[in-house]
């Protein structure tokens, strides 16, 4: 089998990753039809109501964090799947009904998104440190690239499908489609083999949530890590709301063109992920390359004078940002303690999703105030800062190694142990890191 879809060979994944796929392609449906909903039903394109719907979802990512990791970390972590999966079928099929009817309004929308988040909140660490009970070590990185994959398939079919089905018949219909697409990940989990899940419960006791901070606190891999993520997620990757307000406030398009944008950057995502997928150990090097280019392919797109060119600026967006996120996922799920993966990966999300909640509302100010094209342009900005603060701090850092193999090739590598000071580096390497 291919390199870059070696981690099929395993039954539990292989039906993961085609329940999940269907189930993305449905999530994207119902995040256009949410949106489309609050500008042109509920709103007359209110920017601010659409951060603060988007907000309301991620906010429970910051709040309910450390629980969420020691649930995903003390429970069967399938059990809990099936109970966050149904949980969102059902406030998907409610949000649906009362646009189908007419009945909506926007509180409505304000509950159902908080609801949906507090289930995701919990949904998400399990999800993530699932992937390690499907697979065995060495194919971990192969999965969560897949993953992404996965993910972006959905991204690529269903904003586009929205749009259609919108048009045809309404926004209530694109969320009820997507209400049907949970039945193919709860099947999915339904006939999964108990007996090969490679589950590492943790160790009981009082200190459970402490441990998942302390054990990061002493870890400054992850911490240089988390940080990146949480700037390119805060600031950069509220597509949700920057897309919606280019296409019908800059380039004054409709439902159709709005979806479509999706599917576009979706092509970038995708292929990040398929090249994610063939890298067999997730480097530094890739994290802040593709970093440094997002912030490029951001500021092109938001210059951008027509609506074609903008489309076309998303495809490098989407190829950079998804690119990072992959291997920020894959560098923290393979280098930390399996009994930890459950906390450890229920802050990785609440960093990186977490401070949407506080994005979300000031991309939609920003956006009244400076106009649409600063929402991306501030995430070109504070990416762009981050990595030059990150440089500084790779350069002077004692925990900072340079190293060379045999073909002399500088490696950097983050220790957890302070390095002496006649082994620093005196100069940074970071267009060479590993």
């Amino acid at each position: 089998m291919s390199p870059t879809f070696t981690s099929f060979e395993v039954r539990n994944y292989r039906l993961w990753f085609s329940g999940g796929l269907v189930s993305n392609i449905g999530t994207w449906m119902g995040r256009v039809g949410q949106d489309w909903l609050v500008l042109t039903v509920l709103t007359n394109g209110s920017a601010t109501a659409l951060g603060l719907v988007t907000g309301l979802q991620f906010l429970p990512f910051l709040l309910l964090a450390p629980w969420a990791g020691l649930v995903a970390d003390r429970f069967p972590r399938r059990r809990v799947l099936f109970a966050t999966q149904s949980m969102l079928a059902v406030t998907s099929l409610v949000l649906g009904l009362l646009a189908v009817t007419g009945t909506a309004e926007l509180w409505h929308v304000y509950l159902i998104a908080l609801l949906q988040g507090i289930a995701t909140a919990v949904d998400n660490p399990a999800r993530q440190a699932f992937v390690s009970d499907l697979v065995p070590p060495d194919r971990l990185p192969n999965a969560v690239a897949l993953n992404s994959a996965s993910f972006n398939v959905g991204r690529l079919v269903g904003p586009g499908l929205a749009g259609l089905v919108i048009a045809a018949w309404g926004t209530g219909e694109a969320l009820l489609l997507n209400t049907a697409t949970f039945l193919f990940v709860l099947a999915a989990l339904a006939r999964m083999r108990a007996g090969e899940l490679r589950t590492v419960p943790a160790r009981r006791g009082s200190g459970g949530i402490r441990e998942g901070f302390a054990y990061v606190r002493h870890r400054r891999d992850l911490q240089l890590v988390l940080l990146l993520v949480f700037v390119l997620g805060t600031f950069g990757m509220n597509f949700q709301i920057t897309m919606a307000l280019m296409a019908t406030q800059v380039f004054g398009r409709g439902a159709g063109e709005f979806g479509l944008l999706g599917s576009i950057m979706a092509v970038g995502s995708l292929s990040a992920a398929l090249l994610a997928a063939r890298r067999k150990v997730p480097r530094l090097r890739v994290l802040l390359a593709s970093l440094a280019g997002f912030t490029v392919a951001a500021a092109v797109a938001a210059a951008a004078p027509t609506y074609w060119f903008f489309a076309a600026a998303l495809v490098p967006v989407g190829l950079t940002a998804l690119t990072a996120i992959t291997t920020a996922n894959a560098m923290v799920q393979t280098r930390v303690a399996p009994e930890m993966r459950g906390r450890v990966m229920a802050l990785y999300m609440a960093i990186f999703m977490g401070g949407t909640p506080a994005g979300a509302p000031m991309i939609g100010w920003i956006s009244e105030q400076l106009g649409p094209r600063w929402t991306i342009g501030v995430g070109s900005v504070a990416v762009a800062l981050a990595l030059v603060g990150v440089s500084f701090w790779l350069a002077r850092s004692e925990n900072v190694r340079v190293s060379y193999e045999s073909q002399r090739r500088p490696r950097i590598t983050v220790s957890t142990t302070p390095v002496p000071d006649d082994e620093r580096p005196t100069v940074p390497v970071l267009g060479a890191v590993r």
